[in-house]
């Protein structure tokens, strides 16, 4: 990816992020308060339905107490408590509840002991009129009671007769949930008894509930539909029993979410294109003078050369920093460098002259190799870096032989095949000191392989041809013209043109052809020169 691109990114994506963010906070404040006026709504509505439900159980209070008060029901209970076994006592209470509910419209009528244990019951609704089973059937005295599917609402009152507590009366009726405006369900212990949601499924309203748990506010999801649900706290419906009513949240979150989607759609746009716009030239002024610096970091790398360059027309106070701080730094690696390089050129110059100190009769050899030698490349058309290369790389050529034995190297005869052999062990010698050093790197082929041969006859590996380097085999050249024109011990130096005769002969096994032909010509116009000015 662009720098420019990441730089635009960097930019944007923090603002969209941001307004992303801001949005769906601003969802969610909507959500909560929407939820919070629902959660009122309902709550109000649970007071209401709890008003009602109190006026019916003081109507329920008010019919138990006529009805505990009735003289016969009070004669029949203590008849039935008198002969607790006997069945014509039993249908006489149970004829009396009949006869009560008929004439007072109510659903169910039941005798219980003082221990709780039903003694007598009617039942005017449900699958079939008459007694209820009380062995099968528990009696709830308050609260609801499900029967046959059906849930009642239950209210009791003690029957009392001279201060003595006969038993206690309790009427059934049938629970009424089309008083609730909101749908409703009812659970006992967790399980669904009764489902009053238009368009679902007992599964489904049960899969849905099973998140509710105890009187606490739930989410529910129902046909695709979110309802929050609330439990009616204020009427008590016995125990394990819970009322909850269902309210349609996103029906009631729409409209203010179309809204809010409609205007932070258009807010939003205009915010991205600024954004877009902002960021694309906020980019653009800082890539701009960095892509600057980075073009000119990379020629520096690919020339060696870390120049100064201009500060441009940016106005990003940090970069105008950065580019001074650059510009800086190259001086002092300018400085730096020419410094290294004049104590570099100094340190060979001074290594060769203390090798040539070493033989009065080689004195100067290193410098005058070096001197051919860089003549002879340069009339050969090479880069001027490799020129120099091979300059400094002749200087170096011989300094393998402070490893050869002083009485060896300055023999006044020839030497024995013993004592050459240790002479031709100077290349690698010389290889073995600079390859150790930093920077040497560049002359190790011009130390170890000058003595190599056109025709692969020479040492320290025998290399032949364009296997050997250019440096090399340019200094091998040099050195041999130089060896042969300075006066030794045992004999004379050649002349100039004895000595080119020798090389023009060793051309083709000894020497590179190419390089003899150029060496020559340099030399002869080198000392043409030489004898005009003379």
């Amino acid at each position: 990816m662009r720098f420019r691109t990441r730089a635009f990114l960097c930019c944007f994506v923090p603002f969209a992020l941001l307004l992303s963010a801001s949005f769906w906070l601003i969802q969610q404040r909507v959500l909560e308060t929407v939820r919070g006026g629902l959660r009122e709504s309902l709550l109000e509505k649970h007071r209401a339905v709890a008003a009602v439900l109190a006026n019916s159980d003081l109507q329920s209070s008010r019919f138990l107490k006529v009805v505990a008060e009735d003289a016969a029901l009070k004669a029949g209970v203590q008849l039935l408590l008198t002969y607790p076994k006997n069945a014509d006592a039993r249908r006489t209470v149970e004829d009396q509840l009949h006869e009560l509910c008929e004439r007072m419209g109510l659903a169910m009528l039941v005798v219980s002991h003082a221990d709780g244990a039903p003694m007598a019951s009617w039942m005017r609704t449900g699958r079939h009129t008459g007694p209820l089973d009380t062995v099968r059937v528990s009696v709830s005295h308050s609260g609801l009671m499900l029967l046959d599917g059906v849930a009642y609402q239950m209210a009791s009152l003690p029957i009392d007769q001279g201060g003595e507590n006969l038993g206690t009366l309790s009427v059934g009726e049938v629970f009424d949930f089309s008083q609730f405006q909101t749908p409703t369900v009812l659970l006992h212990n967790g399980a669904l008894v009764e489902s009053h949601v238009e368009g679902a499924s007992r599964q489904a309203v049960e899969a849905a509930m099973r998140g509710c748990r105890g009187n606490d506010e739930c989410d529910a999801q129902l046909n695709g539909t979110h309802y929050i649900s609330l439990p009616m706290q204020n009427i008590s419906f016995g125990a394990g029993y819970v009322l909850r009513s269902l309210q349609d949240l996103d029906s009631a979150v729409a409209p203010v979410q179309m809204m809010l989607r409609s205007v932070f759609l258009g807010v939003a746009l205009i915010a991205v294109l600024v954004a877009m716009i902002v960021g694309a030239v906020s980019a653009g002024s800082i890539v701009r003078p960095l892509a600057t610096v980075v073009k000119h970091l990379q020629a520096a790398e690919r020339t060696g050369d870390l120049a100064e360059f201009r500060t441009g027309d940016s106005g990003v106070t940090e970069v105008h920093r950065l580019i001074d701080s650059f510009n800086r730094a190259a001086v002092a690696v300018r400085e730096g460098r020419e410094n290294l390089t004049l104590a570099y050129v100094e340190f060979v110059q001074s290594l060769a002259s203390a090798l040539d100190a070493r033989d009065p009769y080689t004195a100067g050899h290193s410098r005058r190799v070096s001197e051919m030698s860089s003549a002879a490349a340069a009339e050969m058309r090479l880069a001027p870096e490799v020129v120099e290369r091979i300059r400094i790389g002749a200087l170096l050529h011989d300094i393998g032989k402070i490893g050869v034995p002083d009485d060896v190297l300055r023999k006044p005869g020839r030497l024995t095949p013993q004592e050459f052999a240790l002479v031709r062990e100077h290349p690698a010698i010389g290889r073995r000191i600079l390859e150790g050093v930093n920077g040497f790197s560049p002359y190790l082929a011009a130390v170890e392989l000058h003595h190599e041969n056109w025709d692969g006859t020479g040492y320290p590996h025998g290399q032949a041809g364009l296997e050997t380097p250019v440096d090399a085999r340019i200094i091998h050249v040099a050195d041999a013209y130089d060896a042969m024109t300075t006066d030794r011990p045992y004999r004379r130096g050649m002349s100039h043109e004895e000595a080119i005769a020798r090389l023009r002969e060793g051309a083709g096994t000894q020497f590179d052809p190419e390089v003899v032909r150029r060496f020559a010509g340099v030399r002869i116009e080198q000392r043409e020169t030489a004898e005009l000015h003379a």
